[in-house]
């Protein structure tokens, strides 16, 4: 049987634990874009090396925007594997956000060159992800994106494509500010809802005006 690592990780700057699972292949995931109200949800998984040190490296919502590109490029260099995954607003509508999010981090474990043999998740919930008829051991780790690099590094992936594909976004449709809030919930954002209408882009599910508090369905 493979040793686990239980212990807490050191916090603060340069004190990312670099893995969870000793002795095995393990890869940190992380999701972005879960709480907007138009667009796709992205999920990243990425590999780490075991001696792997980047006192940069932190929970991308810690960081400014030209910090997390410069590191993205660093994580795409350093990585023995890393990859996205995406679940589109129309299957966000079908299954709900928690599940959307779960299957994005399974879409890029599916793309990973490396096949990990173990899987750090940030938050409180995941689905068992399956290899040939086995589940992976997996731990989920509230805040995990602060406390480990390789669930740090996914975040910044996630983060950063996600904003790519946004700007994109933006430009077919400028009225909503998606170069500013990437489909957050702002006042702009429900004010142009309210008087352009919806996108293609938008998730229909949502309370997109904001009349009321969204409900998910967090069942499994």
């Amino acid at each position: 049987m493979k040793k686990v690592i239980k212990n807490t990780p050191p916090l603060g700057e340069g004190g990312l634990s670099s893995h969870y699972y000793a002795g095995m292949i393990e890869a940190g995931c992380d999701e972005a874009g879960r709480g907007c109200l138009a667009g796709s949800v992205y999920a990243a998984a990425v590999i780490l090396p075991d001696d792997y040190h980047n006192d940069r490296l932190n929970d991308s919502k810690q960081l400014s925007e030209k910090t997390r590109y410069q590191l993205r490029e660093e994580i795409e260099r350093d990585a023995i594997a890393w990859a996205v995954g995406i679940v589109t607003p129309e299957e966000i509508d079908k299954i709900n956000i928690l599940r959307a999010s779960f299957l994005a981090m399974h879409r890029a474990i599916d793309q990973l060159t490396v096949r990990p043999e173990a899987l750090i998740i940030d938050g409180n919930r995941f689905t068992p992800y399956k290899e040939n008829g086995r589940q992976l051991p997996y731990t989920t780790i509230v805040k995990g994106d602060g406390k480990y690099l390789a669930i740090a590094a996914a975040s910044i992936l996630a983060k950063t494509y996600r904003d790519d594909y946004m700007n994109r976004l933006a430009e077919e449709y400028p009225q909503y500010d998606w170069l500013s809030n990437k489909g957050y919930p702002t006042k702009k954002h429900r004010q142009a809802i309210k008087e352009y209408g919806t996108t293609p882009y938008h998730r229909m599910s949502y309370n997109l005006l904001g009349t009321q508090e969204l409900m998910l369905d967090f069942k499994d």
